[in-house]
């Protein structure tokens, strides 16, 4: 809603705007693009021009959409996923990703599995085999020998961790 009145304040018509992305009506805004930039940067956002950047962007918003929101979709193939979603080869979105990020497209989808792992750990309303199924591991000890490599800790110590930080609310 901010993009959209900000985009409108300066006299533009967004058609399509989604996370990480905005389209609008005009062809050209050379002429106000420093105002646009401004404006989104004043409100906690960046401007990407630049097609490659653009393309890691989405790769990364796919990732973390797929992770937290879709979880039901993780059995998919994920360089299935990302060519259909993008319209291209895997093999140039993988080396693009690579080369800019410093590491590989499954290294992040891992790194954003292990993020919500964690989420679900200090709700505690799951078990680690409910959390390894729901998230397409193998197995429990799959997920947890990946959770140990990624974090250092076991999950059963990130929980005790989790755990000791908060007050009940009984206790405050």
């Amino acid at each position: 809603m901010v993009v959209k009145s900000e985009l409108e304040k300066l006299g533009l018509h967004p058609i399509y705007i989604e996370l990480g992305e905005v389209e609008i009506k005009e062809e050209n805004i050379d002429s106000i693009k420093f105002e646009v930039i401004k404006i989104f940067k004043s409100i906690g956002f960046e401007l990407i021009d630049d097609k490659k950047v653009r393309v890691i962007e989405q790769v990364k918003n796919l990732i973390i959409e797929l992770v937290h929101q879709k979880n039901n979709d993780l059995k998919v193939n994920i360089s299935n996923y990302l060519s259909q979603h993008l319209n291209q080869e895997y093999k140039s979105i993988s080396a693009l990703f690579s080369a800019v990020e410093n590491q590989t497209i499954e290294q992040f989808f891992i790194k954003q599995k292990i993020e919500k792992v964690k989420e679900l750990l200090i709700y505690d309303e799951l078990t680690l085999s409910q959390i390894a199924y729901l998230l397409n591991y193998s197995s429990v000890a799959y997920l947890s020998n990946q959770f140990k490599r990624e974090t250092g800790f076991t999950t059963s110590f990130f929980k005790q961790l989790k755990s000791g930080k908060r007050t009940g609310i009984d206790r405050l």
